[in-house]
């Protein structure tokens, strides 16, 4: 018995070792570049760079297979901290790039809802609240506005609705600069 636990503990070293060995000799550094993109792009997961999510349109940047310019709701502000980070000339929106829409979030009409989920599954921030079979509404401080949720309802009940500028939801477009109080 006691000679069994000590074959098995010597082997459970042995594999630990192993392991250990490996994990150091085969490590995968992730590119740096990419998490630096990646911080820069917006987080929504809309997909209207033609590409999944951030994280994937981040690698396709960095490996120079995508250009700076198919982020909307990054919008030019995004385009140029790109251009900056990678030292390259900044490209506005055109071509077969979207062009920026305003801002807006989803709205669901609570009569036509019928509890689908469909647009619950295709939210990529988890923006939408409700249950099968139960209405659903829109958190709207989580929604990004990227629309994905709008296709797959099949009663068409979620509309997208722009947001005012306010002084509630203003923001500046260009950097502001601290000001240093004058001594007298």
């Amino acid at each position: 018995m006691l000679s069994a636990l000590l074959i098995m503990s010597g082997i459970a070293v042995l594999l630990g070792a192993v392991l250990g060995y490996a994990a150091i000799r085969f490590r995968v550094e992730g590119n740096p570049l990419v998490e630096k993109i990646d911080a820069i792009l917006p987080q929504t997961q809309c997909g209207q760079c033609n590409y999944p999510g951030c994280k994937p349109y981040a690698t396709a940047i960095a490996a120079g297979e995508a250009d700076i310019n198919r982020c909307p709701p990054g919008g030019e502000e995004g385009i140029q901290k790109l251009a900056d980070l990678l030292g390259v000339e900044f490209k506005p929106f055109g071509g077969d790039t979207n062009a920026p829409k305003p801002k807006s979030v989803a709205f669901i009409d609570e009569n036509t809802c019928i509890g689908c989920t469909l647009c619950i599954q295709a939210c990529p921030v988890d923006a939408i609240a409700g249950a099968a079979k139960q209405m659903h509404t829109i958190i709207s401080r989580e929604c990004t506005g990227c629309e994905l949720c709008v296709a797959p309802c099949p009663v068409d009940c979620i509309s997208m609705q722009v947001i005012e500028e306010k002084i509630s939801n203003w923001k500046w477009k260009y950097p502001v600069f601290a000001l240093t109080p004058v001594k007298q």
